[in-house]
């Protein structure tokens, strides 16, 4: 398997440090409102890459944090604390802000055939293991306390960019006019690990420590947890590409300082979802979430097989359209894969050959640095060939099904109504006319049918896995 190490910024094999156990950690949601599309994406990513890592046939134990506490709006230590501002707009404590919305994710997480991590650990369980950590950190030098805060000396650390590549001062903290400077870092790069003074001196979240009554700061969270539940030394750091330069820049110096050995192997980050505006982000107030696509009709399982379309290095353009499209296609395979089920006969045979043949091929995308649209290629290959069996092609869905998990095989009353729609019917219909008459060389009659469904606001959109459409009017 090749994935890419933003580390050596290039694509690499995947060699574990035990083949017996791949130890694999994920940046988990702040729980201080809804997770939005963009956050679910990277867990859709997040969910392949461990199905993969199993489907190719390595155990794994996946390990993923819940922040509850301490996340500033800035990874720079700037900004609002993001607890305490969903506190602020709801009228409840930041203890049940923090349940309500942890509660919220994992019905999301569900909806979309995320398979749960198998340790998921709340930033607020784990204060005592912050305080040894910290007070390790502090016997070797690497700390320093000003107005009663303990900070992180970047300068401690030799090559502290090598995540990022960046030089130190493209990371300064004030950067822009809108950001305050917090005054007590000696260096700009400088980061709090346990607060007792900040901005925040009504903070309902504050625990006794040695530096007096507070609480941690945000980038001490997931070197802990990981500590704690995986061991010194881990495969694989997942998260978003917009943590690079500041949060897992900041992990990896004190997880290394603390333990003085290289701590992740690999490190996987995800690009961004991105609308009109640019990146998508909970910032402006109003975003879009599973439950807002819910209410427009959408299936969540849609907004998956959306995600897999596209490669998780790069950057996806969301736009109502192309989930419309995507949904489409996605009932369309449902259908035929339903015929499939409602045809198939269990006396006939199967051919190992063939079988084994796609699984090669389906393998071999998802080893190609998780290549899912390739990987539903094959899945669209088999389906339209006359080498593999009605019986084969079932089998060869269920086994894809471990990685893409789309429900492909269930029967649900949102595909059952779409797939009975008149209209759909009436579409489906008139492209089957238009295949036979572009196989038959008709190209007349092909537009013809085209130019008739783009007068009735349905446009058509060829592609390598068949015809999509999408209501444009």
């Amino acid at each position: 398997m090749k994935l890419y190490n933003t580390l050596s910024r290039t694509i690499e094999d995947f060699i574990p440090i035990d083949k017996n156990l791949v130890k694999m950690y994920t940046c988990g949601p702040t729980v201080y409102n809804y997770a939005h599309l963009g956050n679910l994406r990277m867990y859709i990513h997040e969910d392949v890459l461990e199905k993969t890592l199993r489907y190719i046939g390595y155990p794994v134990k996946r390990v993923m944090n819940i922040t509850d506490v301490g996340h500033l709006e800035s990874d720079s230590d700037d900004g609002e604390d993001k607890m305490v501002k969903g506190a602020k707009r709801e009228n409840k404590t930041v203890w049940e802000v923090a349940q309500y919305y942890t509660d919220a994710f994992f019905r999301d997480i569900e909806k979309l055939n995320i398979k749960k991590a198998d340790v998921v650990a709340k930033a607020t369980d784990y204060i005592s293991d912050y305080i040894e950590f910290i007070t390790v950190l502090e016997k070797k030098g690497f700390t320093y306390r000003a107005n009663g805060n303990v900070y992180f000396d970047v300068t401690k650390v030799e090559n502290y960019t090598k995540l990022s590549g960046m030089d130190l001062d493209q990371l300064r903290t004030a950067s822009r006019e809108d950001v305050d400077v917090d005054v007590n870092k000696k260096n700009p790069q400088d980061f709090v690990l346990w607060f007792t003074k900040s901005k925040f001196e009504n903070q309902a979240m504050k625990w006794e420590s040695p530096w007096g009554l507070g609480y941690p700061g945000w980038h001490i969270e997931c070197s802990v947890i990981s500590l704690r539940n995986l061991g010194e030394q881990m495969d694989i750091h997942c998260g978003g590409v917009d943590h690079i330069a500041v949060h897992h820049t900041n992990e990896i110096a004190q997880t290394e300082s603390y333990t003085g050995k290289d701590w992740v192997n690999y490190w996987w980050h995800g690009e961004f979802l991105i609308d009109n505006d640019g990146k998508m982000s909970k910032s402006s107030g109003e975003f879009l979430t599973l439950s807002l696509i819910e209410k427009k009709g959408f299936n969540p399982l849609s907004y998956r097989y959306f995600v897999l379309n596209s490669h998780y290095r790069k950057q996806l353009a969301f736009s109502f359209d192309s989930l419309s499209s995507a949904e489409n296609a996605y009932f369309k395979l449902k259908s035929r894969i339903k015929a499939i089920k409602e045809s198939a006969d269990d006396k006939q045979a199967g051919n190992i050959e063939i079988v084994n043949k796609y699984k090669d091929e389906f393998k071999k995308c998802l080893e190609d640095d998780l290549n899912t649209a390739n990987a539903i290629t094959v899945l669209f290959n088999i389906l339209k060939s006359d080498e593999v069996s009605n019986n084969d092609k079932l089998v060869l869905i269920a086994d894809f099904e471990r990685v893409l998990s789309l429900g492909l095989l269930e029967d649900d009353v949102a595909e059952e109504n779409n797939a009975h729609d008149d209209l759909t019917k009436y579409i489906e219909e008139m492209i089957e006319k238009r295949q036979a008459a572009k196989k038959n060389k008709n190209f007349q009659l092909a537009d013809s049918i085209r130019d008739e469904l783009l007068e009735k606001g349905i446009m058509l959109e060829d592609t390598r896995q068949g015809v999509n459409w999408k209501k444009i009017n």
